[in-house]
Order: C-alpha cells, then structure tokens, then sequence
C-alpha cells in the first residue's frame, strides 16, 4: 500500500485530483454552477474574448465610412456639381444686385432730369499700362453715339466720347490731361474748370486750377459740372475736393479732386445722347 501510494501513477491521480477539487470550489465560490473545466476555461479565455468585443465595438464606432472606389468617385461628381450649381446661383445674385444698383441711380437722375436721352453701355475694353483710365464701350454710331457725348456713372461725370466707331466707342476720363469741364464749387460757388495732369491722374486725381488765392474751398466741398460750354450738363457731380495748394505759376489756388466715381471698377455706364443746352 505505502508503495502504492509513492508510485507514479498516484502522485498523476492525486494532481488531477486536486486540480478537479480546485475547479469545483472555484465554480461553488462564483455560484456560476459551471463545471470545473469549464470554470477552467473561462477564467483562460475572458480576457480574450473581452478583448475582442473591444476590438469590434470600436471598429463599430467609426467614422469612416468604408465604400468603394467607384462610388466614393460618384459622391465626388455630384458634389462637384452641387458646388458649380451654387456658384453659378451667386454670380447670377452679383449680378443682379450690381445692376439693381445700377438702376436704381439710373431712375434717380432720369426723374431729376425729363431731358435727357441715355443709351446703356457696357465696358468691353481697358488699356492696363493707361494711367488716365481711358476704356471702351460697345456702343457707337449705330447707337446715336457721338464724339463729347458725357458719360455718367449715377449722378457723377465719368468723361466724354473721345472716338466712335459704328459699334463701339472710347471714352477719355475725367482724369485724362485733354479733357476740360466748366465746374463750380457747391458751397462757395467760385467757377472754374476740371482738368488734370499726369502726375495727378497717377494719383487718382484732377484739379481746379486758377482760384483765387483767398477762396474760401476747402478740402470737404464738392465740384460739380456748371454747364457752360454745352457739352456737359449742369450739376453733374465731378467729384470731392481732398486739398486746396497754392498755383506754382502765380498766386492762384488749385483744388485737388477725387472722382467721385471709380473709373477702374466700372462695367456699365450711360452716355448722355441728348440734354436741353447740349452744343449750344
């Protein structure tokens, strides 16, 4: 018996013994009533299987959407076409704001002015190296356009038609050297002319030479057109005066003058065909 008991064979029973014994209490303690093996098991295997709910609970989470390539390329397209559709609508909103405004002012000085005639035109060219902001209309003879008509933007004086052809015209701004308006100063009424030089057209500007050297214009006043001449109508708005300097040749005065239109952001104006006084 003693023998027996110090074989081989029993000491492999009592390990398995043990273990069994082991099993059954672990299962009793957890009150789970698994068996010893499956107990066993389970205490080997839980941390993998959590482990892998982890895994698939967060791939679940996500989110990338995983599609294929021929449909993530169709999504693409009809974005694409969604983003062109809306661009398209805010270019035809811009537009139509721009010529709202337009004509807007269009109306204003029409219902001032029952006397004159316009013709709508569009600007179809610009000179970039032109410091004197010169452009073209695609409007001409055709159209009742003639050599100094004036050209308006709103209620402000623009140029004049310097050439026509039969279907476009050019037209010399305000700030070119060869253009000159009879104009008055709204405030103290002192007369006097609008022209400019190349200096002053680099700058933006023209002026009004020749003022008494105890004028009472000051940076602030507005000049307008006087009418005199005939080419030009009365009380068309050239623009605000920024400074008043001394003449360099004598003792006069000269008001520098800022348009009071934007020559180089204009894509529509009106050319004046005809007004009560025009040529006379």
């Amino acid at each position: 018996m003693i023998r027996f008991l110090k074989s081989t064979a029993f000491k492999i029973f009592a390990v398995i013994a043990a273990a069994l014994l082991a099993g059954s209490l672990f299962a009793v303690a957890s009150r789970s009533g698994s068996s010893p093996l499956t107990s066993v098991t389970s205490v080997i295997f839980s941390p993998l299987s959590r482990l892998s709910s982890y895994i698939v609970s967060e791939i679940q989470n996500l989110p990338i959407s995983f599609k294929s390539s021929s449909a993530l390329l169709k999504e693409n397209e009809e974005l694409k076409k969604e983003i062109d559709n809306l661009t398209d609508q805010l270019v035809d909103y811009e537009q139509i704001r721009h010529k709202n405004e337009f004509y807007q002012q269009f109306l204003q000085i029409k219902e001032e002015h029952t006397d004159y005639v316009f013709a709508e035109a569009a600007v179809i060219g610009r000179d970039a190296a032109d410091n004197l902001g010169s452009f073209t209309l695609n409007k001409g003879s055709a159209h009742d356009i003639s050599v100094n008509d004036p050209v308006i933007y709103g209620n402000c004086l623009v140029g004049v038609v310097a050439s026509v052809t039969p279907t476009q015209c050019t037209v010399n701004t305000i700030l070119n050297p060869a253009v000159s308006v009879s104009a008055y100063e709204v405030r103290t009424r002192d007369l006097g002319f609008v022209t400019s030089t190349v200096a002053l057209a680099q700058e933006g500007h023209c002026h009004m030479p020749g003022l008494s050297s105890e004028t009472s214009v000051t940076a602030g006043g507005i000049v307008c057109t006087s009418g005199v001449g005939g080419i030009y109508p009365r009380d068309l708005v050239i623009g605000n005066i920024v400074d008043v300097v001394d003449g360099t040749v004598d003792i006069s005065a000269s008001a520098i003058i800022e348009p009071g239109a934007d020559f180089s952001e204009l894509t529509d104006v009106f050319i004046i065909t005809h007004f009560d006084g025009q040529n006379s």
